[in-house]
């Protein structure tokens, strides 16, 4: 190794570009579930710094991923919004994103983890197969039976008392509709006494959660359905 690779290598501070970092920052909140629930900050910082990087040095990282609305800090918690999920997509995209270092097993498993739940692939090509184009959800027929299938699925794995959080049905559905087409069929719901949707107070509601949750005419912010049929 010559005198300016081991300079290069031993240097301090974060390393690539802020671009990158964004996206690997993304990827590893994704991958330690913050698109559900909030993440320690520190966990998440022990989880992407590198090898001479220190925890200040992802400072200006999150605060750029903070204002641009991809997470939410609270508290020292961190969490991944549906705007964090799009932009994670669309790093892992981009042509010129490319990890400078080995990664880790954890880094690899979670980009492994990425293609399979979201079959999209990294290198920015668009994804044709006929698994991609079966996830999406052209009508309210449609919409009804993947929807209550989700709700009974969170209900049962999380013990949710039968009052699931509209946010977390919404990302778990995912890019299979719209936001647009997900507050409609979920209302059109509500009107055909399939759910209920119900305000009250949500003790670990952040922004994010706040707007991936549906707003009404008449009631105001919704967060929880409730199934009112079998």
């Amino acid at each position: 190794m010559t005198p300016k690779e081991k300079s290069k290598d031993t240097a301090k501070g974060l390393k690539g570009t802020e671009a990158q970092a964004k996206t690997r920052v993304l990827l590893a909140l994704w991958d330690m579930k913050g698109a559900d629930e909030e993440v320690k900050k520190g966990d998440l910082t022990e989880r992407v710094k590198r090898t001479n990087e220190r925890a200040g040095d992802y400072q200006g990282v999150f605060e750029q991923l903070q204002t641009s609305g991809a997470i939410a800090i609270s508290k020292n918690k961190i969490s991944l919004s549906g705007k964090g999920v799009e932009l994670l997509g669309e790093g892992l995209k981009n042509a010129d994103f490319e990890f400078d270092s080995q990664i880790g097993a954890k880094t690899a498993n979670a980009l492994l983890k990425w293609l399979r739940e979201t079959g999209t692939p990294v290198n920015g090509a668009t994804a044709t197969s006929s698994k991609a184009t079966e996830k999406a959800i052209a009508s309210y027929d449609e919409f009804k039976p993947v929807a209550l299938e989700v709700y009974d699925q969170l209900n049962r794995d999380y013990n949710l008392d039968n009052l699931v959080p509209i946010y977390r049905i919404r990302r778990e559905i995912g890019e299979r509709v719209t936001r647009s087409q997900f507050d409609e069929w979920v209302l059109e719901m509500q009107a055909n006494d399939i759910f209920q949707l119900m305000g009250g107070e949500m003790p670990d509601i952040t922004p994010d959660k706040a707007e991936d949750s549906i707003t009404t005419e008449l009631s105001g912010l919704r967060y929880y359905a409730k199934r009112l049929n079998s």
